[in-house]
């Protein structure tokens, strides 16, 4: 029987019994159990499993157009791609069915956003309409007070919370957007709650952190982000896919989430000629608006 996809399992030989001729790529020692249907890492534990896809921003899904050799080509991907095209032509069907596709004044405020994010050194890219993101998205551009009221999204890994922001000013700083969720005084005490372990913790050891986009799955590298800063200057020189998403995370906790420029195996640029796909998963996801 075919394996669920984005499911991890084991197979079983005759006989029942898990074998495994891996150790576990996340810690070295144990015998693997476990293999990611999307980066194919071998693992141990669910431990390991969370720590694999937390250090790799990797969702656990299995990748419906990697490349398979002729070779290793079955009836099984045969199947997968045709049902992977059907899904494509339902969303494109959805996509050209849908009003704004057609609306030029949805197309000229479209437009008007990227060049006044161009303008300000941030290169705004959006998706075509049927993408999560796209749908999602709510950032405007005033143009009496001359400022960006971004969409935004914070991510909190260690305590597993994420918060939708609509409308943030892009002169505000991080530090005063964080506040309702990790200042010990001024937080929502529900919040608070939920993030204790962020809220006990030192502030200075508190970091901001944005993945770099348009690189290599298998080199995830994120920014390090300035609290003092304002928002605008924070996004300045960057490429943001619709709106920004902060990771908050702390110092000793972040593990293998590598910062731009202190990975001594590259230089501190962001390589933007690597690839031109979209690196996350709420990038490539389509949803079916019909």
């Amino acid at each position: 029987m075919a394996e669920r996809e984005g499911s991890y399992s084991a197979r079983l030989p005759e006989g029942g019994r898990k074998i495994s001729l891996q150790r576990c790529e996340t810690c070295s020692q144990e015998e693997a159990k476990y293999r990611c249907p999307r980066c194919m890492k071998y693992s141990c534990s669910l431990l390991c499993v969370k720590k694999h896809k937390l250090a790799l921003s990797c969702n656990g899904v299995r990748d419906k157009t990697a490349f398979v050799s002729v070779n290793e080509f079955t009836d099984l991907n045969l199947l997968s791609d045709y049902r992977f095209l059907e899904d494509v032509g339902r969303a494109a069907d959805a996509a050209a069915r849908h009003l704004s596709v057609h609306n030029p004044t949805a197309k000229k405020l479209l437009y008007g956003l990227r060049n006044k994010a161009r303008k300000c050194d941030i290169d705004l890219r959006t998706l075509p309409v049927g993408f999560t993101k796209r749908r999602e998205n709510s950032t405007t551009f005033n143009y009496v007070e001359k400022k960006f009221y971004w969409h935004l999204k914070l991510i909190f890994p260690h305590s597993h919370a994420e918060y939708t922001l609509k409308g943030v000013p892009d002169d505000k700083t991080l530090a005063d957007i964080l506040k309702p969720y990790i200042d010990p005084v001024e937080s929502d005490p529900v919040v608070c709650q939920r993030l204790k372990i962020y809220t006990v913790s030192p502030q200075s050891d508190v970091q901001i952190l944005m993945k770099v986009e348009n690189r290599k799955q298998n080199s995830v590298r994120y920014y390090e982000l300035d609290a003092r800063r304002s928002l605008l200057d924070n996004l300045k020189g960057k490429v943001i896919i619709e709106y920004p998403t902060f990771f908050v995370v702390l110092k000793a906790l972040k593990n293998d989430m590598v910062i731009l420029g202190q990975d001594a195996s590259e230089p501190a640029e962001n390589s933007d000629s690597e690839s031109s796909s979209l690196s996350s998963v709420e990038e490539g996801e389509i949803r079916d608006s019909s």
